[in-house]
């Protein structure tokens, strides 16, 4: 992707970065946006080579929601349709079966906090903010207090929501909303040190890990400890479980197939 793309990707070392890049309107969320966004996690997602991915963002916040210029020149009738396109990367992001980061500072509100709470981490610098705000402006964040919900439960979930209230770094980090908080100058490295982490342990047991916590996660817990149990024992008789056993019982690194 270019420079003049809104969105930039790159792969390092088995990591897949996907950089929101217009800082110039504070990363908000417009069509081209949506759709190299939606692009570029999918193809990350399909990238063997790639293991994890991040997603980051360019200039001082990493988003604040939907531009609100492109809301207001909607017809009613192209309303819907917009709206679906600007919550894609839910939807992607929730298939994925690699782990995905969410990096990011300064303001990280509306539909950029929906984006950052949809990631099964989030590493912020000690200014980020994030916040459920679409009220301020007469409109309401149902999706991204959905995600909010899944971390925080749906009582205090809706308080924000209906509030707008900031959440900021160490508060979102006492909530246990943010997996770290650094100062800004570390959040590149904090990051990038997290995504070695994962990008090291076995493909196959992240992908069980993600897909079989969302499927248990409304379960009845009878359920759930059966459907666990089922996927590790499928987990259980793959080449790279053997490969894991066999490699910690000898103290060596494993070298993982994927398979």
């Amino acid at each position: 992707m270019s420079e003049t793309s809104s969105i930039l990707c790159r792969v390092e070392e088995g990591v897949g970065y996907v950089t929101l890049h217009r800082p110039q309107a504070m990363n908000t969320f417009n069509t081209a946006l949506a759709l190299e966004l939606d692009e570029a996690l999918s193809a990350l997602d399909a990238d063997e080579a790639v293991r994890v991915v991040v997603i980051e963002a360019s200039g001082r916040h990493f988003s604040t929601g939907i531009d609100l210029k492109e809301v207001l020149g909607k017809e009613r009738h192209e309303m819907r349709p917009f709206l679906a396109l600007m919550d894609r990367h839910n939807h992607r992001l929730a298939a994925m079966g690699k782990p995905v980061i969410a990096s990011v500072q300064g303001y990280v509100l509306a539909n950029g906090a929906g984006l950052a709470l949809a990631c099964d981490f989030i590493v912020a610098s000690d200014d980020a903010v994030l916040g459920t705000t679409a009220v301020n402006v007469g409109l309401i964040c149902l999706e991204p207090g959905y995600q909010l919900s899944r971390w925080i439960g749906p009582k205090r979930a809706l308080q924000y929501v209906l509030s707008g209230d900031f959440l900021p770094a160490a508060k979102a980090e006492e909530m246990g909303i943010l997996y770290r908080v650094v100062p800004r100058e570390e959040l590149a490295q904090a990051t990038a040190e997290l995504a070695a982490r994962l990008a090291a342990k076995s493909p196959l047991s992240l992908r069980t890990g993600k897909r079989g916590m969302h499927q248990i996660e409304t379960m009845v817990l009878d359920r759930a400890i059966d459907v666990a149990g089922e996927h590790f024992a499928a987990l259980a008789v793959t080449e790279d479980a053997r490969e894991g056993l066999e490699a910690f019982l000898a103290k060596r690194p494993p070298a993982w197939k994927g398979r």
